[in-house]
């Protein structure tokens, strides 16, 4: 299948694109960064997701994978904003099998920046709308929410033996995910998985079900 991936330089959008790579999918990246992924079955276009104007003109895409996202850096405009004009641009039409949200399990929990937590919140009800309006093509629509995953994004905490210490304590399975374990979950909600739609899938190791209760033992 065709399947169009944004965000694939680098951490879960290059595992993300590998993996299809691997499964023998035909793969088009979208990055503001160089290519990293090489293979003869992968295309790379260098563009800003916000820039509506450049964006390259792709014709039936299958699947979709909106992954592309910052932290600290417009994310309202990068993380919800170009992921609607993505997605409206190239989801709807008749070759469209499954579109994936990258989104974060801050939105569920609004426990990160605000406007991070608002862009990632933004995108669950995004999710939502679009299911509604790709289920004319049978397909699906979910978003995936990680919480804490290995990548280059979260050097500045993985790298402080103090915060991690903190982030560990905050996290029951004592672990943070690897991007090839988030790959994973997203190749199966979009060709697996063809009747959940709609949903915003949270894996993050059981750090938002942590509520801190306390009692007399």
């Amino acid at each position: 299948m065709k399947v169009l991936i944004t965000g694939t330089s680098r951490g879960i959008g290059k595992a993300i694109a590998e993996l299809f790579l691997q499964q023998g999918h035909t793969v088009i990246g979208i990055d503001r960064q160089q290519p990293t992924v090489v293979s003869p079955a992968y295309t790379h276009y260098v563009c800003d997701v916000r820039d509506q104007k450049n964006l390259p003109e792709i014709r039936d895409v299958a699947i979709l994978i909106n992954n592309a996202g910052t932290q600290n850096e417009d994310d309202i405009d990068i993380n919800l904003k170009a992921l609607i004009h993505i997605t409206e641009k190239y989801a709807f039409q008749p070759q469209i099998k499954s579109v994936l949200n990258i989104g974060s399990a801050s939105g569920h929990t609004g426990a990160e920046f605000p406007e991070y937590c608002a862009s990632k919140g933004g995108v669950m009800a995004y999710t939502k709308n679009a299911a509604l309006r790709l289920a004319q093509y049978g397909a699906t629509c979910n978003s995936l929410d990680p919480g804490g995953v290995l990548t280059p994004l979260n050097a500045c905490v993985m790298e402080n033996p103090v915060l991690w210490e903190q982030i560990m304590a905050e996290t029951p399975l004592k672990k943070w995910a690897i991007a090839e374990e988030i790959a994973q979950w997203a190749y199966f909600l979009t060709v697996t998985n063809t009747f959940c739609t709609g949903q915003n899938i949270v894996v993050d190791g059981g750090e938002s079900i942590n509520y801190h209760f306390v009692w007399k033992e």
